[in-house]
């Protein structure tokens, strides 16, 4: 239930900002605007908030978001779009206004659809404050008697 919650909140997002975009400047129909958002969606949530977001972090999922966003912007409209469109340029607009609100997204998806997962502690691994450092105690090597032993033999020869 939490990931229906999260993907209605990730697709209202992602149509909201295509359909600003593509439907209010470049005049794309509702329908191509809602297949495109719904294959961004799906494609963007099990890739980057499912897969990259708990591995790598929030920063690693936006830039898989935003290049995911341009490339699939592009190439369905490519596909799609009737209108005559510059895909490079609507895509580019698309992909950055989708990837700041996939910042905040993943706000919400670390805290409340992936609490529990090892990545999302908030610890900072600074293992000095961690107090459970050991010291490593050795024995050194005196060289002084070697390189005596190699003196001597040089003088020998």
């Amino acid at each position: 239930m939490k990931h229906i919650k999260a993907l209605l909140i990730k697709f209202v997002m992602v149509t909201a900002v295509l359909w600003i975009v593509l439907g209010g400047f470049y005049d794309v129909s509702f329908a191509d605007i809602l297949t495109t958002s719904v294959l961004l969606t799906a494609t963007a949530y099990l890739i980057g908030d499912l897969f990259i977001l708990p591995k790598m972090g929030n920063t690693a999922a936006t830039i898989a978001d935003f290049g995911l966003a341009l490339a699939g912007t592009w190439i369905l409209g490519a596909f799609l779009f009737e209108a005559p469109v510059p895909l490079g340029t609507a895509s580019l607009i698309s992909a950055i206004l989708i990837a700041v609100g996939e910042m905040f997204f993943h706000r919400y998806m670390e805290k409340n659809i992936l609490p529990n997962h090892p990545a999302n502690t908030n610890d900072e691994r600074n293992f000095s404050q961690q107090g459970n450092l050991q010291t490593e105690f050795g024995s050194d090597v005196d060289i002084k008697p070697t390189a005596k032993k190699a003196n001597e033999t040089d003088e020998e020869e």
